[in-house]
């Protein structure tokens, strides 16, 4: 069998498609922003109960935000800066929290970005003398977006 191509009943076929695609393209993408919303929110509060987490102490609430295995990378006030969780919570469990310490504390998400069942949160920790700027990468994991990297620096105000 042959194929002949003739551009009028292409024309044809996309003007006689188009209109029948349209609303599905648009549920598509409007079911996508949806999704992407309601996942940032999740993301959002993971990340109140990270910043609590932090500011409190609560090495419980600050572990459920972390896919057991995480690591931890960066910079801290110019020194190189690698754990894994359990190092990072024994810290913050042997430390005076925030609250504790009466000192100002500030958690501040900058950004979330979603693509499918990943994520990174860009967000801003001001605790002690310390002005951490950190990339949490996030992974929907059993329906729950958990961090499963940190990478952070901390930057002269």
């Amino acid at each position: 069998m042959t194929w002949v191509y003739h551009a009028k009943d292409a024309s044809f076929l996309l003007t006689a498609f188009l209109p029948c695609s349209l609303p599905v393209l648009k549920a598509q993408n409007f079911k996508k922003m949806e999704n992407d919303q309601n996942d940032s929110l999740a993301i959002s509060q993971t990340l109140d109960n990270y910043f609590k987490g932090i500011y409190e102490g609560d090495v419980a609430l600050l572990g459920g935000t972390f896919n057991p295995g995480t690591l931890l990378f960066g910079d801290v006030k110019g020194q190189p800066y690698a754990k894994t969780l359990d190092q990072y919570l024994d810290g913050v469990k042997n430390r005076q929290s925030p609250k504790d310490s009466g000192m100002p504390f500030k958690g501040e998400i900058i950004s979330i970005n979603v693509i499918n069942s990943i994520a990174v949160a860009k967000v801003r920790v001001q605790m002690y003398t310390f002005n951490y700027h950190e990339f949490l990468s996030f992974h929907k994991i059993d329906g729950h977006w958990l961090i499963v990297n940190k990478m952070i620096t901390d930057v002269p105000e």
